[in-house]
């Protein structure tokens, strides 16, 4: 990371408010729908089942709403034109070619070889990040995303086998589509979606552990909790995982041709 005269140069916004009410408001919702669902799975004492029932599809409409609506807004609200969202997209949540260069990175930096490299990057000539999550972290967005749609599907049916949406028979069309599939595993169409449902239910789990008890244990990844939850902001003057492109200005281009020259004369006085 290149230096700076002026340190409040190097903090930007790294999420907006919206940003921080999104993620707020999933963690909490996940955190009561996972609680609540293996409460009522598993019959914990702690609560009543009505309770934890109500609790659970409250929860549940935040978390779709969220989900679907606010960070796809959020994500889609970046860039300029058709292309730029895209491409702000494919740069930022979308694991690529140079995510992949960061993930070995980071394989050989657990191995003692080589620095840990920055995944967090703002370019000030774009006035935006380069890139802002952990490889691991676009890899985990993918298969939440799917993991969603699935205990989202499934739990339709467990809440209301013959719910409907506008007329249309959702509850009834998903226990169709399960009798394709439970069959092969011995199962009633019900009864394998009602597994799928605990099983994604365990994969969010997971992902909690990796996210916050593995990627967050570090205490120098402790900044993008205050800026998610709190400030919004990021300070690129502490340079662990993080890299701040200083904009190229006319002043530093002029000083490099004249270096430039400088060496080539300097080459010819030699001859």
């Amino acid at each position: 990371m290149k230096s700076n005269n002026n340190p409040k140069a190097m903090v930007v916004e790294r999420y907006t408010i919206t940003d921080r009410i999104a993620h707020t408001v999933h963690a909490i919702a996940m955190i009561v729908l996972i609680i609540t669902g293996l409460k009522i799975y598993a019959g914990w004492e702690f609560m009543s089942f009505h309770t934890a029932r109500t609790l659970h599809m409250i929860a549940v409409p935040f978390l779709l709403a969220v989900n679907w609506i606010l960070i796809p807004y959020n994500i889609f609200s970046e860039g300029h034109g058709l292309m730029g969202k895209i491409s702000h997209f494919t740069d930022h949540y979308i694991f690529g070619p140079k995510d992949a260069v960061r993930l070995g990175g980071i394989i050989k930096n657990f191995f003692r070889k080589g620095r840990y490299p920055a995944y967090s990057i703002y370019d000030e000539e774009k006035g935006h990040y380069e890139t802002k999550l952990h490889p691991v972290m676009k890899v985990l967005i993918v298969l939440e995303g799917t993991a969603l749609f699935l205990i989202t599907v499934s739990g339709i049916v467990l809440y209301k086998l013959d719910w409907s949406l506008f007329g249309l028979p959702i509850a009834q069309w998903i226990i169709s589509i399960s009798g394709m599939i439970a069959p092969t595993f011995g199962m009633t169409p019900v009864g394998f979606l009602r597994l799928l449902h605990l099983l994604m239910t365990y994969w969010f789990i997971f992902e909690l552990v990796v996210h916050v008890g593995i990627l967050g244990f570090d205490p120098h990844v402790w900044k993008y909790y205050k800026a998610i939850f709190w400030s919004g902001k990021e300070d690129f003057s502490d340079p662990y995982y993080s890299e701040y492109v200083e904009k190229y200005s006319r002043f530093d281009a002029k000083k490099e041709h004249k270096q430039v020259n400088a060496n080539k004369e300097h080459g010819h006085q030699k001859h």
